[in-house]
């Protein structure tokens, strides 16, 4: 059970009625009179996120009053009730009447309490939840602590997450599952044909390298997990400014998440047979770089032209994603922080995500809905496919003139997948710029939740 939640507490646990600005008046003539009278005085009237404590005649608190979104809201957020471990004084509380979403308003109380702590005392709130009636508290839990994963693995800096250390993430990850660890690492990605990822990793003074593990029953439908691990990217020598290095560290998110994800997948006992790969690498400037219109042999087959060596992410997933692909999947998903133009149009909360599968699309919108995971479909626009070509080799990696970079991103991994049955490609921005109910600044779980939802309703 997640640390946020305490099923047996010690002493009586108080409650935490939700209330709305609509429904206020209704609610606050039920109260005492004297509680009524403090709440008045108090100025309190339901407005989303405002909270108050009532005391009891011993100066205790009886009651938390804390305000929802009224149902009409032009936006009304689900995870509302994640700033409650923030707010609250110690203790030991839970939920007297429903919120809007019950499992979601539990879920973010756990994600609420999430702090990072590695380099400073930041000790998460000692404000506890008693686990609301009929809902599985396990399934809660590990989608919480999934969370959590994603969120340090991003919030650690760079000089202590290299493509070392994420391996080492990942290694410990299926050691706990019992799943099968390998490590290919430095020169021999080149001698075992993964010259994609060794080109953009061979400057660094840490080497990459590309992660693999495997769990599950082998006669289980085959679901491959393919995540971004670039630890720090400076741009090579088509170098970032100082300003779009600054979160850089997150450049890995695409991994986190992943690993993320491959937690929910193996705690759950998901009947899959998992594959997760992940390239990690740093993008590194150095005398023996990859420089801009350098061509490479990928795994697959076709020669790349590197038209940016900023468009790094996908030369390592398609290396990936070519190994994966050779298994012929059932379902290949990719994860990664990939192209700003996907936050030019859509923003830092709604990664877009791309797959040529009807039913895969209307799976996976619904479950971001219903999980509060946002993800908008845009197309695998086939016109754009020939912004990729190059004169002198098959494809270059960053077509000139700037236009639908998310989407030439979506078709150049497209080339490197054909036999899997489904493919399914995210890219998210694995960062949350300024603090929001149960989603503290810095790393993010994105697009995980949504997606373990989905195969969860497929294998589970």
């Amino acid at each position: 059970m997640h640390s946020a939640f305490d099923a047996s507490p010690t002493t009586p646990a108080i409650p935490i009625s939700f209330v709305t600005k609509s429904n206020w008046a209704e609610f606050a003539a039920m109260l005492p009179a004297a509680a009524k009278a403090f709440a008045t005085a108090h100025g309190f009237k339901g407005k989303a996120g405002a909270w108050l404590a009532l005391p009891d005649a011993d100066g205790a608190i009886a009651q938390i009053l804390f305000g929802l979104d009224d149902a009409g809201a032009r936006h009304r957020d689900l995870f509302r009730p994640g700033t409650l471990p923030g707010l609250l004084p110690a203790g030991t509380y839970r939920f007297a009447n429903a919120p809007h979403d019950t499992r979601l308003a539990a879920l973010a109380f756990a994600l609420g309490s999430y702090r990072f702590g590695r380099y400073r005392k930041n000790e998460a709130p000692n404000v506890k939840l008693v686990p609301p009636d009929g809902f599985d508290i396990a399934e809660i839990s590990r989608i919480a602590e999934a969370a959590a994963l994603a969120r340090d693995l991003i919030n650690t800096p760079s000089n202590a997450m290299g493509p070392e250390e994420l391996a080492q993430a990942a290694k410990e990850l299926a050691g706990r599952f019992g799943a099968y660890f390998s490590c290919i690492t430095g020169d021999d990605l080149v001698a075992q044909n993964f010259p994609l990822i060794h080109a953009v990793g061979m400057a660094s003074t840490r080497a990459p390298r590309l992660i693999d593990f495997s769990w599950g029953d082998p006669t289980h439908p085959k679901i491959t997990l393919v995540g971004k691990g670039v630890c720090f990217d400076t741009g090579g020598l088509d170098l970032k400014p100082s300003s779009a290095m600054l979160i850089m560290k997150k450049d890995m998110g695409g991994a986190a998440n992943v690993l993320a994800l491959a937690l929910m997948i193996m705690d759950a006992k998901l009947k899959v047979r998992l594959r997760v790969l992940i390239p990690a690498v740093e993008n590194a400037v150095a005398g023996n770089a990859f420089r801009p219109l350098d061509i490479f042999k990928s795994r697959k087959g076709p020669t790349v032209e590197i038209g940016n060596t900023d468009a790094e992410g996908r030369l390592v997933l398609a290396d990936a994603l070519a190994l994966a692909d050779e298994e012929k999947p059932e379902l290949l998903i990719d994860l990664g922080t990939l192209t700003g133009a996907a936050r030019v149009a859509l923003g830092p909360e709604l990664p877009p995500f791309y797959t040529n599968d009807e039913d895969l699309a209307l799976d996976v919108a619904r479950a971001a809905k219903e999980q509060n995971d946002p993800l908008w479909r845009l197309p695998l626009w086939a016109p754009y496919d020939a912004w990729l070509d190059s004169k002198v080799a098959n494809i270059n990696n960053a077509p000139s003139g700037g236009f639908a970079g998310s989407i030439t991103c979506a078709l150049f991994l497209q080339r490197f997948v054909e036999s899997a049955k489904s493919w399914l490609h995210v890219d998210i921005y694995g960062w949350t710029p300024s603090a929001k109910p149960a989603r503290p600044e810095g790393g993010e779980c994105q697009a995980a939740r949504a997606i373990y939802a989905l195969l969860s309703q497929r294998y589970g």
